[in-house]
């Protein structure tokens, strides 16, 4: 079976983790899932984004987590994508990143208070941060127990991962998600967005307000869901 589109949707998203700056060297991975094939594409563990290709982009079955086809072992992080794509079953695409302030909030172990407008085009309501792992979760399935934690996150407090599209890893950094990589990706440029105005907002006004709940409905939901009605919907 081909899964050439797949790869090359893949491959595409990963380059644009790194023309975004969102993440160096080696760091970060973006997937997409093709639950018809019952697989993900991800990018290969340890390679540049400079050099990347298609052909390089691993595919793994979303049910065994083994690798299907590429020559390049998958991400260190595959676990932690295979365990979201089977626990939130309507997202297509992931992104892991370690971009520099939305980092920064994850170190401080912080939710990204919805401060504006801007962020709530985007999330309905803060973004989380989960806690650290714990020693034996970091000495056992790391990048399993990294999903675990996530989903568990969400669980316990009653968020939807289709109105939060993202989240911080407590001391580790943000992953987010969406319809296909790409726009994964775009949840994390906005993120990373939301971060700085956040940091900033709070570097000026300390006691600044999170943002009433009836100016982040209008935002969010003139933006997503069934009365959506901001844009011109696609051609």
């Amino acid at each position: 079976m081909s899964y050439d589109g797949l790869r090359e949707r893949v491959c595409a998203a990963n380059l644009e983790i790194s023309r975004m700056k969102l993440s160096i060297l080696t760091w970060g991975n973006a997937s997409e899932v093709d639950r018809r094939a019952g697989v993900f594409a991800i990018k290969p563990s340890g390679v540049d984004y400079d050099s990347l290709t298609p052909d390089e982009i691993s595919v793994v079955d979303i049910g065994s987590g083994k690798q299907v086809t590429g020559v390049l072992k998958p991400s260190s992080d595959t676990e932690t994508h295979l365990q979201l794509y089977n626990k939130f079953p309507d997202i297509g695409g992931i992104v892991h990143t370690h971009s520099e302030c939305a980092t920064a909030w994850a170190q401080a172990y912080r939710d990204i208070p919805c401060l504006g407008t801007t962020h709530a085009d985007v999330f309905y309501g803060s973004v989380p941060c989960t806690r650290p792992l714990t020693e034996e979760e970091v000495k056992g399935d790391y990048e399993l127990n990294t999903g675990r934690v996530i989903v568990g996150h969400f669980k316990d407090n009653g968020l939807n991962p289709a109105e939060r599209p993202g989240v911080l890893v407590g001391g580790h950094g943000p992953f987010t998600w969406g319809v296909n990589a790409m726009d994964a990706v775009t949840n994390a440029i906005m993120l990373e967005a939301l971060a700085k105005m956040a940091a900033t907002t709070l570097s000026l006004n300390p006691n600044a307000k999170v943002l009433e709940d009836y100016l982040l409905d209008r935002h969010y939901l003139r933006k997503h869901g069934s009365d959506a009605y901001y844009g011109n919907g696609t051609p």
